[in-house]
């Protein structure tokens, strides 16, 4: 994308790509580039690192700006730093933000509200850090989601809050202990139309257990993933053969499943009926779907990959999330990265340590 449009407060996942990382942050990006790579993702649009910069810029805490307030915590005075962190948080989230990033912001839910046919969209809303293809860490705690929020007001509230996420606790002293300048601080967010998720889940395109790569891990349960991903329920698990298609299967008993609430607000928890407790929340033909995306995406990322996915009443499979899987390509890197000190060594390793003679 051209420099031009990293100022925009806001674009359409159809407007960016992998490259727009320190734009959209990592979820924006992977977004964009889903659905470049013709993959059905829920459409949606990313407020970008340089609304949140403009926000920021106009806030004061006790008449310092943020950075400079920031920069006086002591992460040693862990009372004092927990004050100051509410305090920030508690201005970023209540303080409206500029005039034209909440003009810009509520002008892209209506055209996403138009687009898809409802004038009170339900929109999941959620952080997008700049570095969280890379150090998980140094956005610690950022795995911010809000789902089936409704409405420009509740959107703009849960961008705040999104971006007041940065000032966490362990945020801020991971910042400050490695001396990271708040000058550097970007945090883009996904706004994205929510998907009537009858099943949903993970899915690994490499084996998460043994690293093989001949194999899509699946997790699935009944409703909306976050009971997948907070661990409120153990998934079905299925582990698919990409040569054969032969499915190993483990259906799970799913007590729990998280949906929207009736309200039309927010989500609540609740007990899975009795008679789909220990049913399985995918049926083989949308597995087949599962594994046909998953090897689509890895191909077109050139390497496995870690997808949230769901699955609407019509089982229309949707990707929420791609990003590489990152525990076996750390432990590759690992393995690759120790080769002997010299040549030479290699052959004596050979040897079991013992010189050649003769010449």
């Amino acid at each position: 994308m051209g420099t031009l449009m990293t100022t925009a407060p806001v674009l359409h996942f159809r407007d960016v790509g992998l490259g727009d990382v320190a734009t959209v942050g990592g979820k924006g990006a992977s977004l964009g580039e889903l659905l470049r790579a013709g993959i059905r993702v829920p459409t949606g649009f990313a407020v970008t690192t340089a609304a949140f910069r403009q926000t920021v810029e106009h806030l004061t805490v006790h008449g310092e700006p943020v950075p400079v307030r920031v920069a006086t915590l002591d992460p040693a005075d862990a009372e004092a730093l927990a004050a100051g962190c509410a305090e920030i948080r508690a201005v970023l989230e209540s303080a409206p933000p500029p005039d034209d990033v909440a003009a810009a912001v509520t002008a892209a839910y209506a055209a996403l509200c138009e687009e898809c046919g409802d004038p009170s969209l339900p929109v999941a809303v959620r952080s997008s850090a700049t570095s969280e293809d890379s150090a998980e860490a140094s956005f610690a705690g950022l795995q911010d989601t809000y789902l089936w929020v409704r409405g420009a007001e509740s959107v703009l509230a849960h961008v705040r809050r999104c971006w007041a996420s940065l000032y966490s606790v362990e945020s801020v002293t991971y910042r400050l202990r490695r001396g990271i300048p708040e000058t550097d601080l970007g945090m883009a967010v996904v706004v994205q139309r929510m998907v009537g998720a009858r099943s949903s889940g993970v899915l690994f395109t490499r084996s998460p257990l043994t690293g093989d790569k001949s194999v899509v891990a699946i997790d699935a349960s009944w409703g909306l993933g976050s009971a997948v991903v907070s661990g409120d329920v153990t998934p079905d698990s299925f582990v698919v053969s990409k040569v054969t298609g032969e499915i190993k299967r483990n259906v799970a008993t799913k007590t729990r499943w998280h949906r929207p609430d009736p309200s039309g607000y927010g989500v609540v928890e609740a007990d899975v009926p009795g008679e789909l407790q220990d049913e399985p929340s995918i049926s083989d033909d949308e597995i087949a779907g599962l594994v046909a995306v998953a090897r689509q995406v890895e191909a077109h990322y050139g390497c496995p990959q870690d997808i949230e996915w769901a699955v609407n009443d019509d089982g229309e499979v949707f990707l929420l999330q791609s990003r590489p899987e990152t525990v076996w390509a750390d432990k590759d890197r690992a393995r690759k990265a120790a080769p002997a000190a010299r040549p030479y060594d290699h052959v004596l390793n050979l040897l079991g340590g013992k010189r050649p003679t003769g010449g």
